[in-house]
C-alpha cells in the first residue's frame, strides 16, 4: 500500500528562488518582439503556464505554433540565467531530506516545462528523493486548475486527501484546495494576506517538519 504521507512541491518560489530569472527572461523575450512587460504584469501571472500567459498577452491573436515558439525562447533564456546562478530556497534541501527519511512519498507539481524542473532537481542535488515529476508538459490546464496535483497523486498511487502541497502562489494554493489536498503556503512571492486561503502559512521552509505536515494532513 502506498504511503499515506505525501508531499507535492511546487518548484518556482518553493525549491528555487527563480523570481528574477523568470522576470528577466520574460522581459528579454518580449523585448525581442518589441513588447514591454512590467513587474506588475509578471506578478499577476504566478503559477500559470507560459502558454496561457503568452496567449493572454497577445489576446488570442497567435497560432499555437507561434505561442510554442515564444514559450520555448522564454524558457531557454530562463535556463541560461538559472545555470549562471541557482538560488536555492533556504531549508528546501533539509526539508526534502527529512521527509524522505520519514518515508514520505515526494513529488513536484509545476506549471514549468520538464527541462526547467529537471534543471532545478539536478541543481538541488537531492532530486533523487523526488519520486514523481509532473510539469507543464504533462497537463493541459494550468493552475488554479487542480490537474497538475491530481496527476501527481495518481502517479504516486495515493488519494488526494493524503497529500500536502507546498506552494508560494495564490493560484497554486487554490489548485491544491480544489484538489482536496492540504495546502501549505510559503510567503515571499506573495504576502500572508494573499495566501490566506491556504490551510497553513509559513515564512520559511525551516518551519515545516515531517511531524507537523503529518498533523496537518490528518487534521
Amino acid at each position: 500500500m502506498a504511503s499515506p504521507k505525501t508531499v507535492i512541491f511546487d518548484v518556482d518560489g518553493v525549491l528555487v528562488d527563480s523570481y528574477q530569472a523568470h522576470f528577466h527572461s520574460w522581459r528579454s523575450m518580449l523585448a525581442e518582439q518589441g513588447a514591454q512587460f512590467t513587474e506588475q504584469q509578471f506578478r499577476a501571472t504566478f503559477g500559470r503556464t507560459s502558454r496561457d500567459i503568452i496567449g493572454e498577452l497577445y489576446d488570442g491573436k497567435l497560432t499555437d505554433e507561434e505561442i510554442l515558439r515564444l514559450d520555448d525562447r522564454k524558457e531557454a533564456l530562463f535556463r541560461e540565467l538559472l545555470r549562471q546562478e541557482f538560488p536555492v530556497i533556504e531549508g528546501a534541501v533539509e526539508l526534502i531530506e527529512s521527509l524522505a527519511e520519514a518515508d514520505f512519498a515526494l513529488a513536484v507539481g509545476s506549471s514549468g516545462p520538464p527541462e526547467n524542473v529537471q534543471l532545478t532537481l539536478d541543481s538541488l542535488a537531492c532530486g533523487n528523493r523526488i519520486a514523481v515529476q509532473v510539469t507543464g508538459g504533462d497537463v493541459t490546464r494550468g493552475k488554479p486548475d487542480p490537474q497538475v496535483f491530481l496527476l501527481a497523486a495518481e502517479r504516486l498511487g495515493v488519494h488526494p486527501e493524503q497529500c500536502a502541497v507546498v506552494e508560494d502562489a495564490p493560484a497554486g494554493v487554490e489548485a491544491a484546495n480544489r484538489a482536496a489536498m492540504t495546502s501549505i503556503a510559503l510567503t515571499g512571492t506573495a504576502s500572508r494576506e494573499q495566501l490566506s486561503h491556504a490551510r497553513f502559512v509559513v515564512d520559511s521552509l525551516s518551519e515545516l517538519s515531517p511531524n507537523l505536515i503529518t498533523k496537518l494532513i490528518e487534521a
